[in-house]
Formats: structure tokens, sequence, C-alpha cells
């Protein structure tokens, strides 16, 4: 059950950005999120819940009900109140104080009414997402289909080929996305990391993920629009994902901060141009961590197809392993360091049966004793 809605005043700074990835790469716990994200997607909401917002509230429809979003439902879930407004609060700055008093936002000189988004509201948003989704279902097939007719001698084409440092050539490679639960999944296959120390490839905010597991990204590749800037100084090889024509809206950015770059013009996703990537350098094995799959997925992104999905991992075939699979079928390696541990670990209850025993220290008096007799 959701919880039921707080009827004390709410009060703290607000951060507003239109682009909810660049809103949380700025809120801190405490303060109220504005935001502007019709049917807002899981991964935003368990990054919302976990940066600890006090409340949001979306310049748009926290969930329309076209298709099953489900973050929403997640927000309130977790205890943050949710609001929708009708009209657009760019006024407001990063900073300025607010209060939430029952469905009204007071900020500054100004006073807004507010619509609470109730359990009873998703849960009627949720039969009418059920009742649209055949029609859903068969618009994103017919998309699908539609671009990847237009687009399939793209994906024949090699792409260009870049003076890296590092090589993919019969090695394995993981990409990480941040996808559902890619937090998860990448503990998850910790143990294949350590020992098979696949090339780690992060697109975008996947450079983040493993940064904050431990480990250093070998590749990051994307538009750029959702990695922090920490992580673009690791040292990494940076592959920008530019639009077909070459344009490439990430290089101002990256020429302030001064790291070199490579510009590589492709279509569809970036998870997409980083698989085919690998793909051609001739990686062994490649394991996808997070990402996107199936329709709401696609949909969350605003994609009302996956074209570029389905022609590249048709190229790709079984070279393609999701790291679901690998953490459940990966069997750790036994290191010899540590069958020497075990076993001398093994070996100290026989010791100190050997010191205390008189029995077992009668046995090997005369173990030896044997021993001298054979030899002399």
């Amino acid at each position: 059950m959701f919880p039921k809605k707080a009827k004390s005043a709410i009060r703290g700074t607000v951060v507003i950005d239109r682009k909810t990835k660049q809103l949380l790469k700025r809120i801190r716990p405490g303060q109220i999120a504005i935001l502007d994200h019709e049917d807002i997607d899981e991964i935003a909401a368990r990054d919302l819940v976990a940066a600890r917002v006090k409340a949001v509230v979306n310049m748009a429809q926290s969930m329309s009900g076209s298709y099953m979003s489900v973050g929403a439902k997640i927000l309130l879930h977790h205890g943050i109140p949710l609001f929708d407004c009708e009209r657009a609060l760019d006024s407001l700055q990063d900073g300025d104080l607010a209060e939430i008093r029952e469905n009204l936002l007071i900020c500054r000189s100004f006073s807004l009414h507010l619509r609470v988004v109730t359990e009873e509201e998703i849960m009627d948003k949720m039969k009418l997402a059920e009742r649209n989704l055949q029609s859903r279902l068969n618009q994103f097939v017919d998309n699908t289909l539609s671009y990847a007719n237009k687009e399939k001698d793209y994906y024949s084409t090699p792409l260009p080929n870049l003076p890296l440092k590092v090589k993919i050539r019969s090695r394995h490679v993981l990409i990480v996305v941040r996808g559902k639960h890619y937090r998860e999944d990448l503990r998850a296959i910790r143990s294949y990391i350590e020992d098979y120390r696949p090339i780690l490839i992060g697109v975008d905010g996947g450079a983040d993920a493993l940064l904050e597991e431990g480990w250093k990204p070998d590749i990051i590749i994307g538009d750029m629009d959702s990695i922090s800037d920490h992580a673009l100084r690791t040292g990494a090889e940076i592959i920008v994902h530019a639009y077909p024509d070459g344009h490439a809206p990430a290089s101002s950015r990256l020429d302030s901060l001064g790291v070199i770059f490579h510009v590589l013009p492709a279509s569809g996703t970036s998870e997409d141009v980083a698989m085919l990537f690998a793909y051609e350098q001739g990686a062994d094995w490649i394991v996808a961590l997070g990402a996107h799959s199936n329709m709401i997925d696609f949909l969350e992104k605003g994609r009302k197809g996956m074209a570029s999905t389905v022609l590249v991992r048709m190229k790709m075939g079984m070279k393609l392993i999701d790291a679901k699979g690998v953490s459940m079928l990966y069997q750790k390696r036994v290191k010899w360091k540590n069958f020497f541990f075990l076993s001398s670990a093994a070996a100290v209850p026989a010791i100190a049966a050997s010191i205390i025993s008189p029995a077992v220290r009668q046995f090997w008096h005369l173990l030896w004793l044997q021993l001298k007799y054979f030899i002399m």
C-alpha cells in the first residue's frame, strides 16, 4: 500500500530543470525537485528516491496512462509526495525557498495551485495503460519495422575505424548502461570481472556506475549528456556518439574540460553503437549490462521503436550475452593462491592434533623409525 498523503507543510529549497538527468546531478537530500517529465520512468524515480528529495513537482503528467510507466508509483511507494502542475515554473531558480501547503506551492511573491498525485489516480492510470497496451504495441512494432527497413543498409556498412590505444580484439567486453537494476547486476558479476578482466565500456552514465563499484572504464561511448565531469577525467578513451552527419553537441563540453576524444557518427542509440563497435573490433564475447531491450524500456526513453537495436543484435548473433545470464551461469575460477590458503587452513587442525594427542605423536615417531630403517 502507498503511504497516506502528508498534511503538514513541505518546506525546502528547489532545484529545477526540464531535463531530469541534469537535475539529478545537482539535487541534494531534503530539496524539492521541479521537473518536466511526462510519464516518469523507473530509473529516474529510483534516482530521485536515492537522492532523498523531499517532494517532486512535475510540470507534465507524472503518469498519462498511455503506457505502463511505473515512476510515479515508485515515488509514492517510498513516501515522496508527488504533485503535477498545469503551468511552467521557469521563473523559479535553483536555491529558491518554497513551501507546499496542501495543494498550494508558495514561493517568493507568488503561489500556484498543484494537483496531488494519489494512489487512486495511479491505479486508474494503470488500468488505462493496460487497455492501451495492444494499440501501443502495434504502433511500436510498425515503427520498428519501418525504420529497420530504411536503415538496414547502414548497419551492413562497417563503422569508421578509430585509432584507440585499447585493443579489443580477442578480448571479453563488458558494456555498462544505466538501465534497470544496473547496480545490482554489476555487483552480481564482480567475480566475472575480477577473473576475466574484460574491456570495460561505459555508455554515458554507465561510466559513473562502474566508478561507483570501484572499476575504472577503459572506454566511454555516448553523447555525454548524463555523465559526470569526474568520469570524463579518469583517463578512459572517449568516443563521442555523433549524429550521422557528424554533428556532435558534446564536443564543446569536452573541449572545455581539456580531454581528448574521438567522434563516431552513427545512427541508433549509444548502447547500440557501443555493441556494434565492440563487435567490429573483434571482441570474443560482449556482455551487455543494463541495456534496453523491450517496448517499455524504449518508450521510457522517448523512442517509438527499436529498429537499431533489432538490427545490431541480428548482426552480432551469439557473441552478445546478457549480464543476468553471466551472473547465473558463471562459476568463479579457483585461484592457486586461494587453494594454498585453503590447504594451509585445513592443515592447522591436523598439526594441532599432532602436538596435543599422545597417540598421534606415537604414530609419527614410529613412522620416523621406519623411514630411518629403510634409509640405513
